[in-house]
């Protein structure tokens, strides 16, 4: 590989009228405090002696002298034909503002297989096709599309979005009530801080659910109030009772974390809600593109706009760092939303927008979701096989669809415990109670992502599970015939105090 190039500094400040003497002097001095100091740092290119000359308003021989000066002094390196470069020299002073720190300690060694959810397959991402994608809008945007994000998105990528909502999710909006954000979280923040300034001050939540979005509502002063959530989603007849709420945030196609879907009952229940207290749906739309064992179902924004809000983004089809949502809302809200909008922050790059809009209007997306689908379809069927040989005492849940299944626990195991050994055994998952807003120790689960799992790491990730598991039981089996063997004995040595007793008594 060719050596790297030398770092401009050019730009550098360099006070030259402070202190006494000839200006060549002063300028020697200020480059050698600038070296000393690390403002500028070994392998720093000085600009040339005129271009320098020109900047300080000074004769070049004053900026030929002091380069001169400090390559004798060994704090520079100067070649015919090539840039003024400076050597690397030890400090006598430390950097004004600076503290000593001690050296950096070597880097945690990251855990080798990576169970916890949340992550597509990022090996996957299609990078030569989005860099097509970017550099074909950079070459054909107009120019003054480089100036500041619009609020609420490029008119091509609301459109695109509005077709393709409708086209694949089954949506009712128009790209007036489409909005692009920077994710789910940006999404349900901004109209979360609407819903406060409308005079909510509590939202109905999954429980258990996304912690991001419950902290992203409270943040804004809206309390969340956990409904409970069973084989068939949310448990509307409880969200009725509760008349302090107008309000609801909610997973209906793959709730997170159980992966259960929103049954058509309770969805119908849950939108005749809304009308009766005039109050708006927030559907977060999670892992919506990824069923297995049946079609996906149809947004619950399709059934009711007026009362539906609806959230996703590019996170688990594509990659979280590209920063991209979208949110649809009632126009009711779109109007709020649009008058807060000033407040909001800036959504993502209008250059990524615009290749975001032409992924998908070549085809390029819905041929990298079908991919995802079989990929992940394979993997999780041998992660379900892998658990079935290895965890036989298991149960699962939430295996139909998504990135994520829910391995639930003998009672007797905590949870936590197995978290905390599968760690050890260079295997990281996640604790289902830490998607509770209670803890519930009697039903232990644990959360088991493989989006982000590379398919020859299924099989040993699960033994290494399986080898923790095993331990954390064996030492909880061990601790409760501790327990019972003490119990035991207390009792015997209770009856034979109380049999001594007696006899005493009996002689007396």
């Amino acid at each position: 590989m060719p050596p790297p190039r030398a770092k401009l500094a050019w730009d550098t400040l360099l006070d030259i009228e402070q202190g006494t003497g000839p200006l060549h002097e002063r300028l020697s001095r200020a480059l050698r405090q600038a070296i000393r100091s690390g403002r500028l740092s070994p392998g720093s290119a000085l600009p040339p002696s005129r271009t320098l000359a020109l900047d300080l308003g000074c004769s070049r021989w004053v900026v030929t002298q002091a380069y001169e000066q400090l390559v004798a002094e060994g704090y520079l390196t100067a070649r015919t034909g090539s840039a003024t470069v400076v050597r690397a020299v030890e400090r006598s002073e430390p950097a004004r503002g600076r503290t000593a720190t001690a050296a950096p300690s070597t880097p945690p060694t990251p855990t080798p297989y990576d169970l916890a959810p949340g992550l597509p397959d990022l090996r996957a991402f299609p990078r030569r096709r989005w860099a097509e994608a970017i550099r074909a809008q950079l070459s054909t945007m107009p120019y003054d599309q480089l100036g500041y994000p619009p609020l609420g998105g490029t008119e091509r990528l609301r459109d695109m979005l509005t077709d393709y909502l409708r086209r694949c999710r089954g949506t009712h909006t128009t790209a007036a009530d489409v909005a692009v954000t920077t994710g789910v979280t940006d999404g349900v923040t901004q109209l979360g801080r609407v819903l406060r300034a409308e005079g909510h001050t509590r939202i109905a939540v999954e429980d258990p659910g996304w912690t991001r979005l419950r902290h992203a509502l409270e943040r804004v002063g809206l309390e969340p109030v956990g409904i409970p959530v069973d084989d068939h989603g949310l448990r509307v007849e409880e969200l009725v009772r509760r008349t302090d709420v107008r309000a609801a945030l909610v997973t209906p196609a793959h709730q997170f974390p159980t992966g259960v879907v929103l049954g058509p009952e309770r969805r119908a229940a849950l939108l005749a809600w809304a009308r009766d207290v005039d109050g708006v749906v927030l559907e977060d739309d999670y892992d919506a593109e990824f069923r297995y064992d049946r079609r996906p179902v149809g947004t619950l924004q399709g059934a009711d706009p007026d009362r539906v809000a609806l959230f996703g983004s590019l996170s688990k089809t594509l990659s979280p760092a590209l920063g991209i949502g979208w949110m649809a809302t009632p126009g009711r809200w779109t109007h709020a939303l649009r008058a807060a909008s000033e407040r909001a922050p800036a959504g993502p790059p209008v250059l990524d927008q615009l290749a975001l809009a032409a992924f998908v209007e070549v085809g390029g997306y819905d041929r990298h979701l079908r991919a995802a689908r079989q990929r992940y379809r394979h993997r999780r069927d041998a992660l379900v096989s892998a658990i079935e040989a290895n965890l036989p005492g298991c149960t699962l849940s939430g295996a139909a669809a998504g990135l994520h299944l829910v391995l639930r626990l003998d009672p007797a195991v905590p949870a936590a415990a197995v978290v905390a050994r599968a760690e050890t055994h260079g295997v990281r998952v996640a604790d289902l109670d830490g998607y509770r807003m209670r803890p519930d120790p009697d039903t232990p689960a644990l959360v088991l992502g493989y989006g982000n799992l590379p398919d020859n790491a299924v099989v040993p990730a699960v033994e290494r599970l399986a080898a923790a598991l095993r331990a954390v039981a064996a030492a909880a089996a061990s601790a409760v015939s501790t327990v019972s063997t003490a119990a035991v004995v207390g009792a015997e040595e209770t009856i034979r105090a109380a049999g001594t007793r007696e006899a005493a008594a009996a002689l007396d």
